[in-house]
């Protein structure tokens, strides 16, 4: 490729060289650039500008860095080669010109040559290699479009990502987001930064964040429609609140192989099977003669419905709340148990909750209503006398594996109930204690289950982690002892161990008093959980000398 002409006179030689070398460390600094698409050569030009002052001329050379495309043809037909003199161990240019003025022709046309600069090509170590056109950030494609990329995976904890490709957000649409959307009187944008599915924005919030987030959603709607979501979450490294703003095509809700309906509906059988069976004494000992003798299912009909009333109550408290929140539930898996006869139910929440209140409300119903409808079937059953006459003789022992039951059954019993005395009760008891331990151990602090969402309303998602790891620790160590605590164990942690997925806004905390029925509830599960470790008949206390 031939190069155009530059014409110097000798009195500028020195200027010349100088420039030479501030355009000889723009190129090398180029070269580091990584390309990616079509071939291009970064040119340099050499531009020289002048002005007179009296009688003299002052000229200064300008160095321009310009990205160019290879001409095809052989160059301007003015073009002359020639031998490199003095310089010509400097690196060579693709395009070195220089512009006179006309004030200069006048003053030194005498001493005005036309010096052509050979530019032929020396060995590789001394020749500038041809980089990408792509490399420099001054393509017009780059200055078109510029975005920022981020990963593709799940959005937020507990969200599914449905996307094959990489989730690309315009740099304009953050520039909005940062100027329009936030502002002084909601959230000041401190910096950004690519999380997952959006991009997560750290600052200050201003005023309660409550109405600052109705402030920020209000713009962002008025702006993008409903192109994006907005979250306002604490940041668990410095438990500082921060806006997180995801593409709304990245929280579609996760698809199943099988419909929920039909999952569902089997779960159901088989819990309606083992409510029977729990309460069929003679099948317990032995499992496999259930089918041989599915007759005997038809003695624990009134023992299923009582049970299966108080996880019914449960399941329809859960409803009503989440109706009148807004909130959308899955349809409830019944998770069988021949222990027991069920572990209660499994409902997804599948849309995003708005607040820690709401979720508070929709969690805590489940228990309190459950818990209440127990309660009442369990003084029933201490009070009323067996319709028989005979009711069902069992150890009192058993009480000391409640502390609520037990505490129940000594005030309402009395001597009655001694140590080594078999005692007839009614079978309403143990009925209605089943629904109690099933609500109870749904009200377990711990994972996905009611008592771990309502924990999670109450102290905010970092308190609530950690609680619920101790709960599953400990409900750990209970399962070396009791089968029942090991299968739930197992079932928490398959199925139930989180993370609560974001809600919209998590920093605003409930009221007080749906706080209060919360920790109620969790203290009222613990009760039923618990053992009564004091003995039922006081002569066997042991008196202790001090």
């Amino acid at each position: 490729m031939r190069l155009p002409a530059m014409s110097c006179s000798p009195s500028q030689s020195s200027a010349a060289a100088a420039a030479y070398g501030c355009c000889q460390r723009i190129l090398l600094a180029s070269t580091s650039l990584p390309g990616t698409r079509r071939p291009a050569r970064l040119g340099l030009k050499l531009r020289s500008t002048h002005s007179l002052v009296g009688s003299r001329s002052k000229r200064r050379f300008v160095c321009e860095a310009m990205t160019e495309t290879e001409p095809d043809g052989d160059g301007n037909g003015d073009e002359e080669k020639e031998e490199l003199g003095d310089d010509a161990s400097s690196p060579s240019v693709d395009r070195v010109t220089q512009e006179n003025g006309s004030a200069e022709s006048e003053t030194n046309a005498d001493n005005t040559k036309d010096e052509t600069v050979n530019t032929e090509p020396l060995n590789s170590s001394d020749t500038v290699q041809n980089i990408d056109g792509d490399a420099t950030a001054a393509t017009d494609e780059q200055k078109k479009v510029e975005v920022v990329d981020v990963a593709v995976g799940s959005p937020l904890p507990g969200m599914k990502q449905q996307l094959d490709e990489s989730v690309r957000i315009p740099k304009a649409t953050i520039d909005i987001l940062k100027d329009q959307v936030f502002g002084f009187d909601t959230f000041f944008v401190t910096s950004q930064e690519p999380y997952e599915g959006g991009i997560l924005f750290k600052g200050n919030l201003r005023g309660q964040p409550a109405k600052s987030y109705e402030k920020i959603t209000n713009r962002l709607q008025n702006k993008f429609g409903d192109q994006y979501k907005l979250f306002l979450l604490i940041n668990p490294e410095d438990d500082k609140p921060v806006a997180v703003v995801v593409p709304r095509q990245t929280l579609q809700p996760e698809t199943t192989a099988v419909p929920e309906w039909f999952a569902a509906a089997s779960f159901g059988v088989v819990t309606i099977f083992t409510l029977l069976l729990r309460n069929v004494p003679l099948l317990q000992d032995n499992l496999l003669s259930t089918f041989d003798n599915l007759e005997l299912l038809k003695d624990g009909v009134y023992g299923a419905l009582v049970t299966a009333a108080i996880i019914g109550v449960h399941e329809i408290a859960h409803i009503l709340a989440a109706r009148d929140t807004g909130i959308k539930l899955a349809v409830p898996y019944f998770v069988p148990s021949w222990q027991i006869g069920s572990f209660g139910a499994i409902t997804r929440i599948v849309n995003i909750v708005r607040n820690r209140e709401d979720l508070l409300k929709v969690a805590a119903a489940g228990p309190l209503a459950g818990f209440s409808l127990g309660f009442v079937l369990l003084l029933l059953g201490f009070i009323l006398p067996p319709s028989d006459g005979l009711g069902l003789v069992i150890d009192p022992a058993v009480f000391h594996e409640s502390f609520l039951v037990g505490g129940l059954a000594k005030l309402i019993l009395g001597d009655a109930l001694k140590e080594g005395t078999k005692l007839s009760i009614n079978p309403l008891v143990l009925w209605a204690w089943a629904g109690l331990l099933i609500n109870a151990i749904n009200s377990i602090p711990a994972g996905e289950l009611d008592g771990g969402r309502i924990a999670f309303a109450m102290w905010g998602r970092k308190i609530s982690s950690r609680i619920s790891s101790l709960a599953i620790g400990l409900l750990g160590i209970s399962a070396l002892f009791n089968d029942v605590a090991f299968y739930w164990v197992v079932l928490i942690f398959f199925l139930q161990r989180g993370p609560i997925s974001p809600l919209s806004e998590e920093i605003t905390e409930p009221e007080n008093n749906y706080i209060s029925i919360g920790v109620a509830i969790l203290l009222f599960g613990l009760l039923v959980c618990l053992p009564y470790p004091f003995p039922f008949d006081p002569s066997q206390l042991t008196d202790f000398d001090l």
